[in-house]
């Protein structure tokens, strides 16, 4: 890369627990964001309580990185009681000062920006993407009112966000999506789910009806389904492919975008550590050569295609997403890799061999080829030779998730704790 004066952006990933959270640290994250148990918009994942929220931030501070909190629901009136406690909690439980202070707060709502000014004011506050930033007066705003970060909405093609970067402070940082699913609505603010079910996609509640299978039904008609389809390939007309930007990475820096996120805090620890290993790769080989990181490509390509995914798409970037962004005969992942787990720690048996102790996540059988992702990039492939139950009792194959487990292997050399272990499987 010719001008080595560019600051090397972000890498934000999310953790939707402790688990992955540990992932993304050992893979080469930058910073992580994550959601307490209230007003986040994931309340699926498994989401951090205020001891875990402290462990969490020291931990990830002890890698010299940053955390940030979701409270990005749009509040109606009961909840600003309850959002004005979490935020006196977290300043009584020392969650804004000393070595567990929080390093900024993800919002949305003016009001909840409001209380948290008036109540953690020591915080730095980035406003959501659900607030809809599309332009850069928008951006100057939340500047003026003390902001210091905006997270782009998804509809900004990268000359959108060029545009803004020339007329904003050069000190008011830009975010914007590198990696993840997209949503069929504006930013997210799908009244699907609610109508549907009555879960709320803006509290953190949404059931993906985006990736339901829908007909068209005349209003005379009753109960004659008609399909809908484009090009006879399918009805599944609002599921969007995932968006993915690697083979993009020039073009976001020269945009002016300060941070890197990746979505999916409801996503595996294979899919934060094949995410999060990948584009720390590409980030550095880039700044390393230009040249480096094109001759990389293929290898990025494949193992961002080792997690899940559905198809690809770089989304608004480079123009409107038409219909070839979309998948209309299903509405499942492509999952060419099953997560095994991650290594806890390597143990001597009593003969003096290592093993491997992990809380198993999927089945696997002695006599399988695993791979396991090492932080450098690179994949050990070993064979399973032995499996015990956590009473040393062997095993012919571990069926049932969340068991631990001790694993020989044929060889161990490079294989630390925290590196995860996946299966492939067509």
């Amino acid at each position: 890369m010719e001008d080595k004066k560019i600051k090397k952006p972000e890498l934000l990933i999310p953790a939707g627990g402790m688990d992955t959270l540990k992932v993304a640290m050992d893979y080469g994250a930058d910073a992580v964001y994550m959601g307490g148990q209230k007003f986040g918009l994931r309340a699926k994942a498994d989401n951090f309580s205020i001891e875990e929220m402290k462990e969490a931030v020291r931990y990830v501070h002890s890698f010299g990185k940053k955390v940030y909190v979701t409270v990005n629901i749009f509040a109606h009136n009961d909840d600003i009681e309850g959002v004005r406690e979490y935020f006196e909690t977290l300043h009584n439980e020392e969650l804004d000062v000393g070595d567990t202070a929080i390093d900024a707060l993800l919002i949305s709502d003016f009001g909840i920006f409001m209380l948290a000014k008036e109540i953690l004011p020591d915080i730095d506050i980035h406003i959501s993407t659900q607030a809809n930033n599309t332009n850069y007066m928008t951006y100057n705003f939340w500047y003026k009112q003390g902001a210091k970060r905006v997270v782009a909405a998804r509809e900004l093609s990268l000359n959108e966000l060029k545009k803004i970067r020339d007329n904003i402070p050069s000190d008011m940082e830009i975010e914007a999506f590198m990696h993840g699913a997209m949503c069929i609505s504006y930013s997210g603010r799908c009244l699907l789910s609610s109508y549907f079910t009555g879960r709320d996609a803006n509290k953190g509640a949404c059931t993906h009806p985006c990736r339901w299978k829908y007909a068209v039904v005349e209003e005379k008609r009753p109960g004659e389904y008609l399909p809908v389809e484009e090009d006879e390939r399918g009805t599944y007309i609002f599921n969007s492919k995932d968006l993915c930007m690697i083979e993009y990475i020039p073009e976001m820096i020269a945009a002016g975008i300060d941070s890197f996120k990746v979505e999916g805090r409801m996503k595996t620890a294979l899919y934060v550590a094949a995410v999060t290993r990948t584009y720390r790769r590409a980030i550095d080989d880039y700044f390393e050569s230009e040249e480096l990181y094109r001759a990389n490509m293929d290898y990025y390509k494949k193992e961002i295609a080792a997690c899940t995914y559905r198809q690809f798409t770089t989304g608004f970037y480079f123009h409107k997403p038409d219909e070839n962004t979309q998948i209309y005969d299903n509405n499942t992942y492509v999952n060419n890799y099953v997560y095994l787990g991650c290594i806890e720690e390597i143990t001597d048996s009593s003969e003096n061999d290592k093993l491997v102790t992990i809380h198993q996540k999927n089945k696997f059988t002695v006599g399988e080829k695993v791979s396991v992702m090492a932080f450098d990039g690179t994949n050990i492939e070993v064979t399973v030779e032995e499996i015990f139950d956590e009473k040393m009792n062997p095993m012919e194959s571990a069926p049932h998730p969340k068991q631990f487990l001790y694993i020989k292997f044929d060889n161990i050399n490079g294989i630390k704790p925290g590196m995860v272990i996946r299966v492939k499987r067509l």
